[in-house]
C-alpha cells in the first residue's frame, strides 16, 4: 500500500493522545505529534521527559495507557508492521556485526551507490563486516539507512550522536534532501543542529504535554529548555 502511494501527494503522520506511566509515574499524558511530508519535525526536551518512549510509540513498538498513531486519518496499530510506512533509528546498536556493508544496504533496502553519494568514505567498506567498523562509522551507517529506507515517515532518535562536526554537517544535508521524499522526526541534544533543519518544533515539557512552538527560541528560554 504505501510503498505504491503517490510521492508527489502530501501525506500526515498523526500521534494523538499518546499517554505512558511507569509504576504509576506519568511520563507522557495526552502527548499530539503531527508530520507531513516534505518537512522535517524537531522533537525537543530534557532528559527524561520521554522521546525515546514516544518515538517507540509512534513505531509501535512500545505500547502505552493509551495511544493513537494515523496515517492521513487512518489508525494503525503497529505502524512499523506496514511496509513503506515507517522508519526507526534507535539510540542502541542494532545492526547484525556479522553481516557486510553491501549485505547490510540490501537488508534495508538501500542502494549501495546512494549510500556513498551521501558519504564517499563508504565505497571503500562494500564488503567489511558491521562489527570492523568503527563505533562512528556504525552509527553513521545505521542513521543512513534509516533514512534512506523507501517509507513515507522517518524517526530519528540522537542520529548526531558519535558523529563528527563535518559528519553532522553532510548528514544534515542528507537529511534536507530526503525531506523532499518524506516526513523526518528528529530528537537530539544538538538542538541546534536540529533547529536547523526543522520546519516545525515540539518541546515536551516536565508534565509530559507537548507543545507546538511558535517564537522557537524564545520559547526554548521561557520553558528553560535553554
Amino acid at each position: 500500500m504505501f510503498e505504491r502511494m503517490d510521492k508527489m501527494s502530501s501525506h500526515i503522520l498523526e500521534a494523538d493522545s499518546m499517554w505512558l506511566e511507569y509504576n504509576g509515574q506519568k511520563i507522557l499524558q495526552n502527548i499530539y505529534i503531527r508530520m507531513q511530508t516534505g518537512q522535517v519535525t524537531a522533537l525537543l526536551g530534557r532528559n527524561g521527559t520521554g522521546k525515546s518512549s514516544l518515538m517507540k510509540m509512534i513505531f509501535g513498538t512500545l505500547r502505552g495507557q493509551n495511544q493513537s498513531v494515523r496515517f492521513n486519518g487512518d489508525y494503525f496499530s503497529h505502524p512499523y508492521k506496514e511496509p513503506g510506512l515507517i522508519s526507526y533509528l534507535p539510540q542502541h546498536p542494532f545492526l547484525p556485526g556479522n553481516l557486510r556493508v553491501n549485505d547490510v544496504c540490501r537488508l534495508y533496502k538501500v542502494d549501495f551507490t546512494d549510500l556513498c553519494q551521501h558519504f564517499e568514505t563508504f565505497d571503500q567498506y562494500k564488503r567489511v563486516r558491521i562489527k570492523d567498523l568503527s563505533t562512528g562509522n556504525r552509527r553513521l551507517l545505521g542513521t543512513l539507512l534509516i533514512l534512506l529506507m523507501p517509507v513515507a515517515f522517518t524517526l530519528l532518535d540522537e542520529p548526531f550522536a558519535a558523529l563528527s562536526p563535518i559528519h553532522i554537517e553532510q548528514m544534515g544535508k542528507a537529511i534536507t534532501e530526503q525531506k523532499d521524499r518524506k516526513g523526518i522526526l528528529i530528537s537530539d541534544h544538538a538542538y541546534e543542529d536540529v533547529l536547523r533543519l526543522a520546519d516545525e518544533t515540539y518541546l515536551i515539557v516536565p508534565v509530559g504535554r507537548s507543545v507546538l512552538l511558535k517564537n522557537v527560541y524564545s520559547e526554548l528560554e521561557a520553558f528553560g529548555y535553554i
